[in-house]
């Protein structure tokens, strides 16, 4: 177990990143899992360690991320619940401080992103625009090898309600049979997990900045 993968993951308390980490934690290949969190996540395994930061000071918490061989970032919130500031605040510049901090400590090879399906920086709609721009920001960060996923519409029991959102899962997950605009959280996280262990996607190799749509994601993430 000494020599196994130590992995960090951002967001562990959110819909893919809590999946994300049960995933690892199954996972004999990784011996230790840090959680970058601003809150205690309680998660009950000696291979998980809770290390609490404040987001807003991260250069303060360098130490926390020491030692992370591959890093998860599913990090991330929504515009109701932040505002337009807040999302920005949280799905761009905290990802990109982190990594940043990743890069500059020097042991971190492999970097994934979870993004989503249309990111383009240039977008007219603030929440495509900001995982452009995150996209953007890490892939020009030199890091050895990133992973951005862009996954389409998620299907997740959430614990808050979303009475829409629930009304188009109930549609998806009866018409969606193929998953051309739908994917479980469960997938996103196994396939993350899965192409840590595995090569690059052929048509990939070379790069250190590979991209995976919905159907890359399925492929990987479905047995």
């Amino acid at each position: 177990m000494s020599d196994g993968i130590t992995a960090l993951v951002l967001g562990g308390s959110g819909e893919i990143g809590k999946l994300l980490v049960k995933e690892l934690n199954r996972n004999l290949n990784f011996s230790r899992i840090i959680l970058i969190t601003r809150r205690n996540l309680n998660m009950s395994s000696n291979r998980i360690e809770e290390r609490l930061v404040d987001f807003e000071k991260l250069d303060e918490y360098k130490e926390a991320f020491q030692g992370a061989e591959v890093a998860y970032s599913c990090l991330g919130t929504t515009r109701a619940k932040a505002g337009p500031q807040g999302f920005v605040r949280v799905d761009r510049d905290y990802i990109a401080h982190a990594a940043q901090i990743l890069k500059d400590i020097g042991c971190c090879r492999h970097f994934h992103l979870v993004s989503s399906q249309g990111a383009k920086k240039d977008s007219n709609f603030l929440y495509l625009k900001t995982k452009g721009e995150i996209e953007e920001l890490v892939s020009n960060m030199g890091l050895p090898r990133i992973s951005i996923y862009r996954p389409s519409v998620l299907l997740c029991d959430r614990e808050e309600t979303r009475p829409l959102e629930k009304f188009s899962q109930v549609i998806l997950r009866g018409f969606d049979w193929r998953n051309k605009w739908s994917i479980e959280t469960e997938t996103v996280a196994r396939a993350m997990v899965c192409n840590t262990l595995e090569e690059q996607l052929p048509e990939k190799a070379g790069s250190s900045v590979e991209i995976l749509d919905n159907m890359d994601i399925l492929r990987l993430g479905i047995d």
